[in-house]
């Protein structure tokens, strides 16, 4: 007896052929493609985030318990000596000024270490070390990079008992202020 075509098992048969898994695109995107792409991508930045690592801060910050403190004893010390300064800086060159109140506190040094310090790109940060002319400025050489940006500079002694500090926008910049911190204007009693 012969078996007519659209017999259940012939039908079977054919579909079982048309449906296999490998042959159908939504297995090769959804259940193959996704999964793979996300592993590959987990595993790149796994590889980045091992490879490029963020820089540490530049400053005195510690901690206590679970907070973070910024210690500000040398800008207060700069406070209660009186300082002030006035920077002209260039590509190469800077010259600073250093006023200091009439005192037997405080003596000049005869150098001053000067951080400048990129907001975001380390690479671009510059630590240069400043010398005492016969007039009593200070004066030394620095290579800063010529695109704009903005800048932290630090002026401190060698012993890093006091320092200054400014915020300006480099190479623009020509003549810098440095002022002690105003919050130490008014202590309470």
């Amino acid at each position: 007896m012969a078996t007519p075509t659209n017999s259940p098992a012939s039908s079977t048969s054919n579909q079982s052929i048309s449906k296999l898994w490998y042959k159908n695109y939504m297995v090769w995107i959804f259940v193959i493609g996704l999964p793979l792409f996300v592993v590959v991508a987990c595993i790149w930045f796994v590889f980045y985030s091992v490879r490029i690592q963020d820089s540490t801060v530049r400053d005195d910050w510690y901690m206590d318990g679970k907070t973070l403190y910024a210690d500000v004893s040398k800008d207060k010390l700069a406070h209660d000596l009186g300082l002030t300064g006035q920077m002209m800086i260039s590509h190469q060159a800077v010259n600073f000024k250093l006023e200091a109140p009439v005192s037997d506190k405080f003596n000049a040094p005869e150098q001053l270490a000067v951080e400048i310090s990129h907001a975001t790109q380390k690479q671009k940060d510059r630590d240069i070390i400043i010398k005492r002319l016969s007039d009593g400025s200070y004066a030394g050489n620095v290579q800063l990079d010529p695109s704009k940006g903005k800048y932290y500079i630090v002026v401190h002694d060698p012993a890093n008992s006091w320092r200054l500090r400014a915020i300006e926008e480099l190479p623009m910049a020509k003549s810098i202020e440095f002022k002690p911190l105003t919050a130490f204007d008014k202590q309470p009693k």
